[in-house]
């Protein structure tokens, strides 16, 4: 687990390729919980890069839609979606440990069967480990919004990752992003409307409401009782 950390080195010089990551790692204190679940249950439940392409139909035993999720944090949320919707099969991806240690916890809880994780990044995995034209919906939720213009870079969102999704989503699939920063709304919007094979399903320019499979979180109840907004982005690939 966690091999994105182990940094490249470029062949020629030996120094160190420093790659822009969308994230931070802050490891955070693993619970006893979810230390024993990252031992007992990741086997069963988790992904590694080092295998490759993802082969779903042998991981899940089937062959149905594929939801796949990025950052999910401490999966609470997914957990809830892949149990309410058994027909479809999620994908997860985050890189702090004690987030992916809380969803296998749940996904044992629950008895969920259609639920992985892996535990990386995920712009890596996406493009080494799921195949092309393969998912049904991204899920991109209250990313890190990076608000400081100097970091805007660091933005998940940017036109090269669109291409990448919009790649690896099936004809007809979705990429769903929530934020609640508006600002950064509206950068994800300006990126959408430069994105080539995607259309806006709430038409040009315009926000979502919140679909259903989406689950309302406690931080958003509370955000939206401060007065909060929070803003989704749903796109269709044509």
């Amino acid at each position: 687990m966690l091999d994105f950390i182990k940094q490249d080195k470029d062949p020629e010089t030996g120094k160190v390729m420093r790659k822009v990551r969308s994230f931070v790692l802050r490891e955070g204190r693993l619970t006893a919980g979810q230390r024993n679940a990252l031992d007992t249950l990741w086997p069963r439940f988790g992904l590694e890069r080092r295998d490759g392409l993802l082969d779903a139909g042998k991981v899940f035993g089937r062959d149905a839609p594929r939801v796949l999720e990025i950052g999910y944090g401490m999966g609470q949320s997914l957990a809830a979606m892949a149990e309410a919707a058994p027909d479809q099969d999620f994908i997860g991806i985050e890189v702090h440990r004690p987030g992916v240690g809380a969803l296998l916890m749940d996904i044992e809880q629950r008895g969920l069967s259609n639920l992985r994780s892996y535990c990386d990044d995920a712009v890596e995995i996406l493009e080494l480990c799921i195949p092309d034209g393969s998912l049904a919906r991204v899920q991109l939720y209250f990313p890190d919004p990076w608000h400081k213009k100097k970091h805007h870079k660091r933005r998940i969102v940017q036109p090269a990752w669109v291409a990448l999704v919009q790649r690896k989503l099936a004809s007809g699939g979705i990429l769903h992003m929530a934020t609640d920063w508006e600002h950064y709304a509206e950068h994800m919007m300006e990126v959408m409307k430069e994105a080539s094979g995607f259309h806006n399903l709430a038409g040009e320019g315009a926000f979502s409401p919140r679909p259903s499979w989406r689950p309302e979180t406690k931080f958003e109840r509370r955000g939206e009782k401060l007065g909060h907004g929070v803003w989704d982005l749903l796109f269709e690939k044509g």
